[in-house]
């Protein structure tokens, strides 16, 4: 017994000295950072962190650009499951550093299913975070970690923040704990842990950013955290068209080229981007449409729509078979809807080239906003969005440059309203949005973050 005792104490040891023996190596102020093409030396060291898919993360990916054009060296790690913006890939200062997906048998929506598998999944993302974060990437001066997810994501980077010598700054898109909410209720014991320990533990880090006021202000009353808000604002790439624009991107697409070329002045483009997660009740806009599409069936003077939905995620194909019955069973006469995946160019292009946005995301906390509407504003494109939650006004002044809606009822009367013959209302919505395109992310960036690292005065 006391022979194995031994054993088992010298096996823990010998795992202990090697572990402390190959901990990652530390920041050294202005020895770490690489020469450029210009022999200059960069202002700063940033490691760009999200525990996801990169090419899905925009305001990362634009935390990224930001660092780099002002003369920051940025390693942006992820998981690389989709394109990411072009520009990162011709920016000198930025190397792309990716995540190992977790296995898809660890995949699941199934309740009961994730309690077991969570665990695992947990175990493999720490593993990979922790290897990529500490002996793929040089030591940084900086590390931005995107909150959700918070588990494990913040305590391998704080971990290794610490070791590292890197000042940790969360840059927090929603709350962890709020997701998990809707899967197992908020009185759960594991929601409840999720979010005493978010909030306790970021304490500890450099900085903080929210994306929105009421954010802020949460963290500071909930958990004694001063954050800056850090409003996202769209890149250059999305910018209002000219009607030659318009026409020329419309008739690349057989859906669309019809309205290129004038052979149907009846029809408006709707648009919206959905990631097809439980927090955008996708349905409340099928239920919309078929609403709408009864009543153009018996009032003429009602435009068709051709809606194009964006986007990647799990529910994609629950409600692609429920369309198909919709069609199926002839209660989209007057509307068509069509789904699609296309890369950054393309989607500001659409963005520019549509009549209307919509935006589904409802916000599990209340707290965030959905940066879809943030890109369709940069195109001048006017919006109708999910509006029961805190934040809403925030992003979009009422009868202004957009319209809240909180039922498919709503919806309806919405796209009735806005499309009906005159157009006031759409081009008073349009005129609001156009003015939203002034406000630009690099604004926004150099004012707050640009400040916090250090290479904006």
């Amino acid at each position: 017994m006391l022979e194995a005792l031994l054993g088992i104490a010298l096996l823990l040891s010998t795992a202990l000295s090697l572990f402390l023996v190959t901990l990652p190596s530390r920041y050294i102020a202005q020895k770490n950072v690489k020469e450029t093409s210009k022999q200059t030396r960069p202002k700063t060291s940033v490691q760009v962190v999200v525990l996801g898919d990169i090419g899905r993360s925009p305001r990362m990916e634009y935390h990224a650009l930001s660092i780099a054009k002002n003369g920051g060296l940025v390693d942006l790690i992820g998981v690389l499951d989709s394109d990411v913006h072009p520009q990162i890939l011709q920016e000198p200062l930025i190397n792309i550093v990716p995540i190992s997906q977790s296995p898809s048998f660890l995949q699941t929506n199934n309740t009961l299913l994730v309690l077991f598998f969570a665990p695992l999944k947990a175990l493999w993302q720490a593993f990979s975070l922790y290897y990529v974060l500490g002996y793929k990437c040089e030591p940084a001066q900086w590390m931005l970690l995107q909150n959700p997810p918070f588990i494990p994501t913040f305590t391998i980077a704080s971990f290794v923040a610490f070791v590292r010598g890197s000042r940790l700054v969360l840059d927090w898109h929603n709350f962890g704990y709020s997701l998990f909410a809707l899967k197992f209720g908020p009185s759960h014991p594991f929601v409840r842990l999720h979010r005493w320990y978010e909030f306790k533990g970021p304490k500890s880090a450099y900085a903080h950013f929210t994306v929105t006021n009421v954010m802020a202000k949460y963290l500071q009353s909930e958990a004694d955290i001063t954050a800056h808000p850090l409003h996202d604002r769209p890149p250059m790439h999305f910018q209002p068209l000219s009607p030659e624009q318009k026409a020329g991107f419309l008739s690349k697409f057989d859906i669309t080229s019809k309205i290129a070329i004038g052979k149907s002045s009846n029809t408006r483009i709707l648009v919206s981007s959905t990631s097809w997660t439980p927090d955008e009740d996708f349905s409340i806009l099928l239920d919309a449409l078929v609403a709408y599409s009864s009543r153009a069936k018996a009032d003429s003077s009602l435009p068709s729509i051709i809606a194009i939905i964006t986007g990647k995620g799990p529910q994609k194909e629950h409600y692609l078979s429920k369309i198909a019955e919709l069609k199926k069973t002839d209660k989209l006469n007057r509307v068509e809807i069509h789904t699609a995946w296309l890369s950054i160019e393309d989607y500001a292009l659409l963005l520019g080239s549509a009549d209307l946005g919509v935006s589904l995301h409802m916000s599990s906390s209340g707290l965030d906003l959905p940066m879809k509407v943030v890109d369709m504003f940069g195109t001048g494109l006017p919006v109708v969005g999910w509006s029961d939650f805190e934040a809403w006004s925030e992003l979009v002044q009422e009868g202004v440059n957009g319209k809240g809606f909180q039922d498919a009822q709503g919806l309806e009367k919405l796209l009735v309203g806005l499309f009906s013959d005159d157009g006031r209302q759409l081009e008073k919505l349009k005129a609001g949005a156009m003015k939203e395109c002034d406000r630009r992310w690099d604004n926004e960036w150099n004012s707050v973050a640009g400040r916090v690292f250090g290479v904006v005065d």
